[in-house]
């Protein structure tokens, strides 16, 4: 008799991606400039630790808030009891807010229409079980965040199906690459309930053009399925262009009576633009009111805390705080960004040209000895064990063209980036020296008498002398 269930045993969790095996590794011997300066940093991290001390600035002159009391009075007791699920009423209308705020306050969004997540992860899966079966797909262009093949296949059996983007056009989304992916499923016997993007995009770090998401509601309103929009980067977009969000294409389209308005959905997150992903904060936006409904109700198995709802309400709240915070931080992303860029580009790498996120999109192909993603593997194994830095090999992104690298920049301070980069330079400069050294060697050899390579050959290969 099987003790455990096929879930429990199965291995389709996605743990054994070298996304996650670069943080295992990280694990065994993690930088530290004291402790550990030998050790490997961490590069392959999408968390935002730069502006850490405008929120513990609030905090402080806040202690209110911090400490759970109104007025004065502890509300402690209040927080501690059992809350709805549907979320503390001042804590959506903060967030829809904010949200507002971080598009320029081009779209609205009712707090009737949102559902609280125990994070963007939850927000996902719970869209995929409110809109697929399991056994049908949903197409993603590539290259995409490793962690969806976990959040939205592992539990809910729906399929994912890539959208092949490349870097001919800096791996924007192409009509014909979606009608590729579309016909894919259906010789896969697989029904297409929707798409999924992300937009400021994961990995790549840039922001969706206005043809791509219009190219995208033409798209799935001609096939009659959804759209989820993962807007969890919207707020760390630092250069021009601007983010333009789904709703704000909806709305400019004049789609609000049509049947596609309530096929779009968006998911944000405070994990990325607030750096709070521990205080799993996530969020479903929905025009649909039964993908409401059947969210806030499966939202019961991964609440929001009322204590940490109560907290962000009132730091949402302040938004003279709001607006310096979204500006300064991304100023702050903006100069770490261009800080690895330049840096990189000393060391002979050069990076997709992006606008937002927490990482770059980083091209290596020309450090492969060959041009498939076996090699990229053995690049990725080297700059983990022997540089020290753990970084993420496209392959695990489900790129299709291998050498490209996914290097984060906000989870570490100045000095840490400054050495990583040292170490990268590093390693290439002995790469091309050893590549230098092999092609000097092969051409000597080449350019010498066929007696003398002959007499040297004889001479290394023949047998050891008695003693």
């Amino acid at each position: 008799m099987r003790l455990l269930s096929r879930k429990a045993t199965c291995n389709t969790h996605g743990q054994d991606s070298s996304y996650f095996l670069g943080w295992q590794e990280y694990e065994k011997n993690p930088y530290d400039e004291i402790k550990n300066p030998t050790g490997i940093i961490q590069m392959g991290l999408a968390e935002n630790q730069l502006s850490f001390d405008l929120l513990e600035s609030w905090l402080a002159n806040n202690p209110d808030a911090a400490g759970f009391k109104k007025a004065g009075q502890s509300i402690f007791r209040e927080l501690a009891l059992f809350q709805d699920y549907h979320g503390l009423p001042e804590f959506k209308k903060a967030l829809v807010e904010f949200m507002a705020e971080i598009r320029g306050n081009k779209v609205s969004f009712n707090q009737n229409k949102i559902v609280l997540t125990a994070g963007a992860t939850s927000a996902n899966e719970t869209l995929m079980f409110c809109l697929a079966e399991p056994g049908e797909a949903f197409l993603l262009p590539t290259p995409y965040y490793p962690g969806f093949d976990r959040d939205l296949k592992w539990r809910t059996g729906v399929e994912i199906v890539p959208i092949q983007c490349t870097s001919s056009n800096g791996f924007q989304i192409t009509a014909p690459a979606l009608e590729e992916a579309f016909q894919e499923a259906q010789k896969r016997n697989l029904r297409v309930k929707g798409v999924l993007v992300t937009n400021p995009s994961n990995p790549l770090g840039t922001t969706m053009t206005r043809n791509e998401l219009n190219l995208l509601l033409s798209f799935v309103t001609e096939k009659g399925i959804h759209l989820i929009s993962d807007e969890i980067y919207s707020g760390t977009v630092f250069s021009s262009p601007g983010f333009v969000s789904i709703l704000e294409v909806l709305k400019d389209r004049k789609c609000e009576n049509s049947q596609v308005w309530n096929r779009v959905h968006i998911v944000y997150s405070l994990s990325k633009d607030l750096g709070l992903p521990g205080f799993r904060v996530g969020a479903i936006y929905s025009n649909d009111d039964m993908v409401v409904s059947a969210a806030t109700k499966m939202s019961s198995f991964g609440l929001v805390s009322s204590q940490t709802q109560y907290l962000l309400s009132a730091l949402l709240s302040d938004k003279k705080f709001t607006r310096n915070y979204i500006s300064e931080n991304q100023k702050r992303l903006k100069q770490r960004q261009k800080l690895l860029v330049k840096g990189f580009e000393k060391a002979g790498i050069s990076c997709l040209a992006s606008n937002a996120g927490l990482f770059c999109w980083v091209n290596m192909k020309h450090l492969l000895s060959s041009n498939t993603f076996t090699e990229e593997m053995e690049l990725w194994k080297k700059i983990v064990h022997e540089v020290k830095l753990n970084i993420s090999p496209g392959s695990s992104c489900h790129c299709t063209e291998p050498g490209w690298f996914r290097v984060c920049f906000a989870n570490i301070s100045e000095e840490t980036l400054n050495l990583a980069i040292q170490r990268l330079k590093s390693f290439v400069e002995s790469m091309n020296n050893q590549s230098h050294h092999q092609t000097l060697k092969s051409s000597r050899r080449k350019s010498l008498p066929k007696w003398v390579f002959r007499l040297s050959f004889d001479h290394d290969h023949r047998e050891p002398e008695e003693r």
